[in-house]
């Protein structure tokens, strides 16, 4: 059992914590039984660290709760991490749906969005290069787990859509100015929707690439969250 907090071993893994780090490791941790238990079934974990005995196939790591605590990203840690190897996959997937993100800042929204996106058959997420790290640990928490089951990957969305469209994908936006109620827009058998940024929306240049704008119709107040509003997007074509 590791008892130290300087150890070497517990030194490098600390170092996963910051983004950083995990870009040149290729690897982050995760926290707590159900985030190990969906890592273990996607087959990504490389070490368990553990604050009590686990008989594993796998790399065992036991430290003391004094070591969880530091290795933890929260105030009350759980008995058990993983160190887990990212997604190695970079290219865009073969599918019919798909959800684009552009320069999204909440690590909770993204984390709805993404689960969201598992639960109404998207085949694949493409971040835009300035959102929030998948990796954060806040992020991954909001996930609970959907980034095992879904692939997420990032990139320049405006290349991409062009990709897309390349593929037959009708591109969605999703804005108010020139945009047209979703209730109007024809669904395709191939298809993705792009949500914009917390504050600013989308880019101009991503806005300007898309086949169509659709907007949903509300009452009494001026926007939704941009998680809800990408979930009835993705529900309404689904």
């Amino acid at each position: 059992m590791i008892t130290s907090t300087t150890n070497s071993t517990i030194k490098t893994l600390m170092k996963l914590k910051q983004k950083k780090y995990r870009d040149e490791m290729k690897a982050y941790l995760v926290e707590g039984d159900h985030l190990v238990t969906e890592a273990l079934k996607a087959n990504q974990v490389e070490l368990l660290i553990s604050t009590k005995h686990i008989d594993s196939e796998l790399e065992v790591l036991e430290v003391s709760e004094e070591v969880m605590a530091k290795l933890a990203f929260t105030k009350s840690p759980q008995s058990i991490m993983a160190k887990c190897r990212m997604q190695k996959e970079i290219q865009l997937k073969e599918g019919r749906r798909y959800l684009l993100l552009d320069d999204l800042q909440d690590p909770g929204n993204i984390g709805t969005l993404i689960r969201t996106a598992l639960a109404f058959s998207i085949d694949q997420v493409i971040l835009s290069n300035n959102c929030v790290d998948l990796y954060n640990d806040k992020l991954l928490r909001s996930m609970q787990g959907a980034n095992f089951h879904l692939s997420c990957i990032y990139g320049n969305l405006t290349q991409l859509i062009s990709q897309l469209q390349e593929k037959g994908v009708v591109v969605i936006g999703s804005a108010l100015e020139n945009g047209k109620n979703i209730a109007q827009i024809n669904r395709y058998s191939k298809m993705a929707f792009v949500v914009g940024n917390e504050g600013n929306g989308m880019n101009p240049e991503v806005l300007a690439k898309c086949d169509d704008i659709g907007y949903i119709p509300i009452n009494t107040i001026e926007s939704l969250n941009v998680a809800i509003a990408g979930g009835i997007m993705m529900y309404h074509f689904k």
